[in-house]
């Protein structure tokens, strides 16, 4: 367990959750609803994000997980069979087990299995290695999926998967930018491909805005899709992806 601060205050900025679809590439069934912060006066991701401090950084935390599946419950996510990802701080967590305790309890009172809550941990948090190993092996052990966002940017590196290897890894939307048209991004994202499916890992292309890109991205074997292109995220809402663009733009 980790030493809480001396003083953990409380968050200034009123918050709930907005949701974006991931979908699976073959089906075009929801694989995942992915919860995004927001402000409750229409504030987007950054402004709420602006106002997170050293000490407000664990309620934060755990009212971002509290609140996504409290509306997870409400809106009945567990009625389309989908999972729901959360976002959160690793180095916020004081005590792993407990984390993963209360999702657990928690995906219970909203219906869905453990394996359903999907922790993502973010690009913008970099707690020490070994709290971070700690965190997603509990996680793991309660029987949550655990899943690395941004990968390929920042410290979501081959390094970080050397030493922990989560349920999925989400691959950052600058690699998927134009793809379709990018001789580089094609071999990078196809060596992934490899590397995942020999660690056994979920892909996940982030970012995808155009047919292009999701045409793209499927025929080199990425399983699941998240982006503008079939859904922007709904607030307080479970939006349903557009899929049409596949068949009718070029």
């Amino acid at each position: 367990m980790r030493p809480r601060p001396a003083e953990a205050t409380a968050f200034p900025l009123p918050f709930s959750m907005a949701f974006q679809p991931i979908v699976e590439a073959g089906s075009g069934r929801v694989f995942a609803y992915e919860a995004l912060v927001r402000g409750t006066e229409g504030q987007g991701a950054f402004e709420v994000l602006s106002h997170l401090t050293a000490s407000n950084r664990h309620h934060f935390d755990q009212g971002c997980r509290d609140r996504a599946l409290d509306l997870a419950a409400r809106l009945d996510l567990a009625g389309t069979g989908a999972a729901v990802t959360i976002n959160i701080l690793a180095s916020a967590i004081f005590d792993p087990q407990a984390c993963a305790d209360a999702a657990v309890e928690a995906a219970a009172a909203a219906g869905l299995t453990p394996s359903q809550v999907v922790l993502e941990f973010t690009e913008t948090d970099q707690p020490e290695p070994a709290h971070l190993q700690k965190v997603i092996a509990t996680a793991r052990a309660a029987g949550l999926t655990t899943a690395i966002d941004d990968f390929g940017a920042g410290w979501s590196g081959l390094s970080l998967l050397a030493r922990f290897q989560p349920d999925l890894v989400k691959l950052d939307m600058a690699l998927v930018r134009g793809i379709e048209a990018c001789g580089v991004r094609q071999a990078i994202v196809r060596s992934v491909v490899r590397l995942a499916d020999d660690l056994g890992l979920a892909l996940v292309a982030e970012g995808v805005e155009t047919a292009g890109e999701a045409r793209a991205v499927t025929d080199l074997g990425v399983g699941l899709m998240q982006g503008y292109f079939f859904a922007r995220p709904a607030f307080e809402a479970l939006p349903l992806p557009d899929l049409g663009g596949l068949t009718t733009e070029g």
